[in-house]
């Protein structure tokens, strides 16, 4: 078929039909089908679309692709036919018509013919403009004409291709690149943004560093892009499972407030970009967060127990020591790295069921790869090798999201540079453009550095000997030969060359460093680094890591066997000096984070192993930390990035494991010792013991002479050593924190200055051992501050449990109702403990409706209470909500009160038969109503209803039944004579109360305080070493002046409550700057003798 190759008007084409004429060239002889003219012709210009005598079938070898069509309000999938005989864009007509595609008419009919020159009918109509998009990741803007076309739907001619210029495998019907035109028209708009933005409002990529030859292909370099949904692609990760098996269901973890939040955020955002969907499959992972180090949340999914029975992938990594040939040459170098880069690879189709992991708003799955798979460094190296196969080698190194350009000339290198940017952007891989090194000399590349000059080794690798310190013991130094000696048999004579070093260890010779010593020291720390003990890491063989932590820092060893010798040699050494927070893991974690930190060191080696790597390590407990059901937070942000690796913890006795504990303690020198250690056994030591404090003073008052009203037989303490000698008095370990009698008793001993006993006060009730470890005997702080009172009956009520009873018809648990104006009460027997739910509905049946709704509720800080139902309830019915604080009861004494009445009562009635107690409790409620108070004069029911029920049936007499407007005035009477009663009895209980107690010390927020550990349940070995107090606390607000909140610690929140009474606290007072530690020892007589402090 030709588009527009011979064009006639009507009245020609009718007068060459009536004079028989040749349809084709109008010459008279021949008819069309044998016109020599147009023989010549179609060997020009004549393409084959549709042969009008030959037409297309299923079966016939032709290219086509998938593509897909959107126009407004619908869209479709079809296949295209690649034609570059065709002169134009077609679409069958059935197929429109079918998919209501919008068509309009053509200005002008258009000819079309076949290659023959046969007519074929005239196209009238095409598409109005239609989104074509090819591969997933093309798209355009385009118009079809109009043709009836049985076997296929959509036709791309030849101008498309000349447009487009596409590189086509004709082998798999797949396009491998677009023309460079198409990089910002068309691979642009095909990929759909993170969010509502508009195309002309998106990002620009981040150029950061990039050199300007690159700045037209900016795409490649956003961030937003790197976030949308990739195509599926021949390389999507497949998740095959062993048979026989299924993926198991995760546990679902619950989530705080602040984690709920981050959670809505995140599925917001991955349902948004695609990257996960709703799911109904069996399978389901654990889904949780763990805090980053800036403290924001990075969500985890637990796939441990996916990666255990996945068919392990082993698409091979590359070899460093590959490159070596392929640099030769190269003078300049560019390393990229990707951007999201396993968020770059789609999940296969039917696959994603397994990915699921379960959330507490929803189960879902990955539509692409999710982090913690175990194939996912497999998967990754084969999509970047395909997508860049043709350059691999030449130009190119890959080594997972590390891509590695190096060139002999820059000129040829931007080429390169160029060629690698548009592949990816092509096939949508992105670049982190911060994280790029472009023409440089040399890089930094998997643990080697390249230059023009070949690839050496990284210094980092041996940093850990390089820096270790000259030894300043002869323990330091034994440390150093231990660690030696393990490698002593690759370097020729040894015992020679630490000579100089072997002889500083006797105990009979004076340890000196001389010159000889720092010359041996420097040479085996140059020996172990150099060959032949450092080996280059080959990721075919097996790797072993020797990893150990100690107080101080971290140590690991990567170690492989030899092929030259069969025996193990190190490959590279590492050491980390632990940060202050990172001192205070304990063991375990410690050496958690010794593993952690080497397999990162050295991941390039790890993760690429195709021999599972072994790690030693002499705490037995990790052996099993791979299969843990419950991790910490920390340990589940670790066992997302193991996931990446495939190895085994195997244990190693400490005694066998001194290489890597060597490099642990590299920074121990530098670290204070907090246990001292004993510098003569005990048996050595003879004689009195000398105190250095004398001497210390003595040595000030050279400088400041002694005042005239110092006694003759004590010293002067000068002001710069007044803090040694109450630092001696009372904190030296002889001492034993006396309080300030026992104190001021050894200071008067021997010294002497003006502000004697007012420094020493000050000094021991600053003392932070002191605070901790001495409770007080002062009546406790806080005066007494009751609750308002109520201006009417059941308007302010308190609530109670009483707990511990026998059960009774099923009885076990009393609640109790307060009034706290007429001190009234219901006492309400049930089963057991109920939730807050069916508390609320036990007041509503039993209360409530009864008395009406209350505008304050009182109670302690039980789970019913505390709970958001509880507070949404209380708002509903318009009730504040007032809780007791931390241990400290007598915030809600009313019902305390009631609840010894009531057991009174009881014990007092069913003490023959206790399981009778729930028959007794309707008449232990009307005795305990009937009583007068003793805060009001009259009984519940007289301050509640008016009058007195009769407690016989004799006292029964006959009446008229009074008014209502009597009554009422009754009643007025009677509720004033109540609250003028509850007055005078509060101000009475006041002074009463406050004369056990003390003014509470002003607290303001951020002050420090110290907590009493008399009611937390602290799990200690012994309950009489505990210290009485814990902390410092600092104060996050002052509730009233008898109730503060505190900061506790996370450990702590999880079972106590952070409002406290004044009385659990007290203020930390502000303690003097720390002495220096003791001096060393000095001879007396010709012995040695101990100092003190």
């Amino acid at each position: 078929m030709q588009l527009g190759g011979i064009r006639i008007s009507t009245e020609e084409r009718e007068r060459r039909i009536t004079n028989r004429l040749c349809l084709y060239c109008g010459s008279a002889g021949h008819f069309v089908t044998s016109c020599p003219v147009k023989g010549q012709s179609s060997s020009v210009s004549g393409g084959l679309l549709v042969s009008a005598t030959t037409p297309v079938s299923p079966s016939r070898s032709c290219t086509t692709l998938s593509v897909h069509l959107r126009w407004t309000g619908s869209s479709a999938s079809c296949s295209a036919l690649i034609d570059s005989g065709a002169e134009g864009c077609f679409m069958d007509e059935t197929w429109a018509r079918e998919h209501d595609i919008p068509l309009r008419q053509l200005k002008e009919p258009t000819a079309l013919f076949a290659l023959d020159g046969s007519p074929l009918p005239r196209i009238q109509r095409e598409t109005l403009p239609l989104t074509l998009t090819v591969s997933g990741n093309h798209s355009e803007t385009i118009s079809f004409l109009i043709f009836r076309s049985p076997f296929t739907p959509v036709v791309l001619g030849h101008p498309w291709l000349v447009c487009h210029n596409p590189s086509i495998n004709w082998s798999s019907n797949s396009i491998l690149s677009w023309n460079v035109s198409c990089h910002v028209k068309c691979l642009m708009s095909a990929i759909p943004p993170v969010s509502s933005v508009s195309s002309s409002q998106e990002e620009p990529g981040d150029l950061t560093g990039v050199p300007e030859e690159y700045h037209d292909l900016r795409t490649v370099f956003s961030r937003s892009r790197a976030t949308s949904l990739p195509p599926h692609r021949s390389y999507d990760c497949s998740i095959d499972l062993l048979p026989g098996t299924t993926p198991p269901r995760g546990r679902l973890y619950s989530l705080s407030a602040p984690e709920r939040k981050a959670l809505e955020d995140y599925l917001s955002v991955a349902l948004d970009a695609g990257t996960i969907v709703p799911s109904s499959s069996p399978a389901g992972a654990g889904f949780f967060f763990v805090k980053k180090k800036d403290g924001s949340l990075r969500p985890c999914i637990d796939y441990r127990g996916l990666n255990d029975i996945t068919v392990k992938n082993r698409y091979p990594l590359p070899l460093m020591s590959s490159a070596f040939e392929i640099l030769q040459g190269a003078r300049f170098f560019t390393k990229l790295d990707l951007r999201n880069a396993y968020h770059l690879v789609r999940i296969r189709e039917g696959d994603e069921w397994k990915t699921a992991f379960n959330t507490p708003l929803g189960h879902f799955e990955y539509r692409v790869l999710p982090f913690g798979l175990a194939n996912a460094p497999a998967v990754f190296q084969a999509l970047v090798n395909d997508v860049l196969r043709d350059m691999l080698n030449i130009f190119v190194f890959v080594y997972l999201d590390d891509i590695l350009i190096f060139s002999p000339s820059l000129q040829i290198h931007v080429q390169h540079v160029r060629r690698v940017l548009q592949r990816l952007l092509e096939n949508c891989l992105f670049v982190k453009a911060e994280k790029c090194t472009f023409h440089a000399s040399s890089v930094t590349f998997l643990g080697s550095v390249i230059s023009a000059e070949g690839i050496k080794m990284d210094p980092a690798k041996v940093q850990a000997v390089i820096d270790w310190p000259v030894p300043k013991s002869r323990v330091e130094l034994q440390r150093f030969l231990g660690f030696a000696n393990f490698y002593r048999r690759f370097i020729r004579n040894f015992g020679q060359v630490a000579a100089p070093l072997t002889a500083l260890t006797s105990v009979k010779t004076c340890f000196r460093w001389s010159v000889s010593a720092q010359g041996a020291f420097d040479l085996l720390k140059n020996r172990f680094t150099s060959a032949p003990i450092l080996v280059t890491p080959d990721v075919s063989r097996q790797f072993v890591v020797e990893v150990d932590a100690s107080e101080v820092g971290v140590g690991a060893i990567l170690s492989q066997r030899s092929l030259s010798d069969d025996k193990v040699h190190p490959c590279a050494y590492f050491s980390h000096r632990l940060s202050p927070s990172e001192r205070n893991y304990d063991v375990g974690n410690r050496e958690l984070l010794a593993i952690r930190l080497a397999l990162g060191e050295w991941r390039q080696w790890l993760e690429g192993a195709t021999v599972p790597f072994v790690v030693w390590t002499d705490h037995r407990n990790l052996e099993y930390i791979r299969s843990a059901k419950r991790l910490n937070a920390r340990q589940a942000r670790w066992a997302l990035f193991f996931a990446r690796f495939e190895f085994v913890i195997s244990y190693r006795p400490g005694s066998k494991n001194t290489k890597p504990d060597a490099l642990s303690r590299l920074f121990s020198s530098s670290v204070a010792s907090t246990d001292p250690e004993g510098i003569l056994p005990e048996g050595r030591v003879v004689g009195l013991t000398v105190w250095g404090i004398e001497r210390q003073v003595k040595q000030a008052l050279t400088q400041t002479p002694s005042p005239r009203a110092c006694p003759r037989n004590l010293l002067f303490v000068p002001v710069p050593t007044r803090l040694a000698v109450l630092q001696w008095a009372h904190s030296a370990k002889l001492a034993g924190h006396p309080g300030v009698r026992g104190t001021l008793a050894s200071i008067r001993q021997r010294f002497w200055w003006p502000t004697r006993e007012h420094d020493t006060r000050r000094f021991v009730a600053a003392c932070s051992v002191c605070a901790q470890t001495k409770s007080g005997n002062n009546p406790p702080a806080g005066r007494l501050r009751p609750l308002p009172i109520p201006s009417r009956p059941w308007s302010h009520i308190a609530l109670d449990f009483v707990t511990g009873l026998p059960s009774s018809a099923g009885k076990t648990v009393i609640l109790t109702v307060v009034d706290r104006f007429s001190k009234a009460a219901h006492f309400i027997p049930l089963a057991k403990l109920p939730s807050a739910k069916e508390t609320a509905q036990i007041i509503i049946e039993n209360v409530f409706r009864i008395h009406g709704l209350p505008s304050d509720v009182v109670s302690d800080r039980g789970p019913q209470f505390t709970s958001q139902f509880w507070r949404e309830f209380c708002r509903l019915i318009g009730a504040s909500v007032s809780l007791s604080s931390g241990f400290h009861p007598q915030s809600n004494g009313q019902a305390e009160r009631a609840n010894q009445t009531i057991g009174r009562i009881l014990r007092s009635l069913s003490f023959r038969n206790p399981a009778s107690w729930s028959e007794q409790l309707p008449w232990a409620e009307y005795a305990h109503n009937s009583l007068p108070s003793s805060a009001t004069g009259l009984s519940p029911f007289q301050s509640s209803l008016g009058y007195q029920p009769p407690l016989f049936s004799s006292q029964f007499a006959e009446s008229s039944v009074p008014s209502a407007q009597a009554f009422v005035q009754r009643c007025e009477r009677t509720w004033k004579r109540v609250r003028s009663a509850l007055c005078r009895y509060r101000a009475q209980t006041v002074r009463a109360a406050n004369k056990r107690r003390t003014k509470s010390p002003r607290y303001c927020r951020g002050q420090r305080v110290w907590l009493s550990t008399q009611n937390l349940p602290l799990k200690t070995a012994s309950r009489k070493l505990t210290p009485r107090f814990i902390g410092p606390f600092r104060i996050s607000q002052v509730i009233n002046p008898v109730a503060v909140r505190l900061l506790l610690l996370p450990r702590y929140l999880r079972r106590v409550h952070p409002v406290f009474h004044v009385s659990c606290v007290k203020p930390v007072l502000r303690a003097p700057a720390r002495l220096p530690p003791p001096p060393p020892p000095h001879p007396c007589r010709g012995r040695t003798y101990l100092q003190g402090p």
